[in-house]
């Protein structure tokens, strides 16, 4: 099943995917699609629906988050060997973690707005992994009873700011318009191996990322499990589990960094596409 939300900032509606690619409006069923809607319970309430009887939405226009309601944006870095290798970086003995602010959020296809003095954004296609029940101290082997589904993250960065500005990579990773997300939330039962999924990232139609989450260092089950000990993940929380090679800090002979104008289009299989335009700063852009 996928889930997904449309329409202005503010005045998004809940929707799903059917089987046959059609768009349905939920609004008769639920007014939103929330943190809460993701418990095993709501979603399978949602999995009985005849969707045939639900109205088809021809023209949804902007894609949103797919739920509201997230307490939590938690990162993993470096969680492909050869990005760390790129990145100069050792590989992890265990997952490095930062968190996204939640202002960063955006739809999939929403201007990336470069934050004022930028030279050195970046991008990384990540798989997202999205909470649906409250997991604290969890083990490995019942990690993924815990999960809702996945989606699609763009951990847009901000590579000076995360890297050569002192302190943590939250400050460089946390700009307004850095997480876009979407554009459904595919539920767990419709993934049938998260570690096997290709992805892919191009920059104005240029192929820089191929990967597969089954090179990923820490796997999904490993990461939920881990970050259960350092923080509740609450229903609605997403975990960005890490990019694969290709990112712009790496490019040889020189780093490649995002300007105004450049086109980012990114995907995972199953989990959609997303088409986000860079700019310059323009709080209008941000806030309407």
């Amino acid at each position: 099943m996928k889930l997904m939300r449309y329409g202005a900032k503010g005045a998004e509606k809940p929707a799903l995917v059917d089987a046959q690619g059609a768009v349905r409006d939920l609004s008769g069923v639920l007014p939103d699609i929330t943190a809460a809607t993701l418990g095993p319970k709501s979603l399978q309430r949602l999995r009985e629906l005849d969707t045939s009887s639900l109205p088809i939405v021809a023209h949804p226009g902007r894609m949103a988050v797919p739920w509201s309601g997230m307490s939590k944006f938690v990162c993993v870095g470096l969680n492909y060997a050869d990005h760390a290798a790129e990145s100069n970086m050792p590989i992890p003995k265990e997952p490095i973690l930062f968190t996204k602010a939640i202002s960063a959020l955006v739809g999939c296809n929403d201007p990336v707005v470069l934050p004022q003095g930028s030279t050195k954004g970046d991008w990384e296609v990540e798989l997202g992994i999205v909470i649906g029940t409250k997991a604290r101290y969890v083990t490995e082997a019942d990690a993924l009873k815990f999960v809702a589904g996945y989606c699609l993250v763009n951990d847009v960065s901000e590579r000076e700011y995360q890297l050569e500005r002192g302190g943590t990579w939250d400050k460089g990773k946390g700009c307004d318009t850095f997480g876009p997300v979407g554009p459904w939330m595919v539920t767990a039962d419709d993934v049938a191996d998260p570690q096997a999924l290709g992805m892919w990232l191009d920059v104005n139609g240029v192929r820089m990322q191929t990967g597969n989450t089954k090179t990923m260092i820490f796997g999904v089950a490993q990461l939920v499990s881990y970050i259960s000990r350092f923080c509740t993940l609450l229903p609605g929380d997403l975990i960005s589990t890490g990019t694969p090679p290709g990112v712009g800090m790496g490019k040889k002979p020189a780093p490649v960094f995002l300007k105004p104008g450049d086109v980012m289009r990114l995907g995972i299989d199953g989990l959609g596409e997303q088409t986000q335009t860079v700019h310059a700063w323009d709080a209008a852009l941000i806030d309407g």
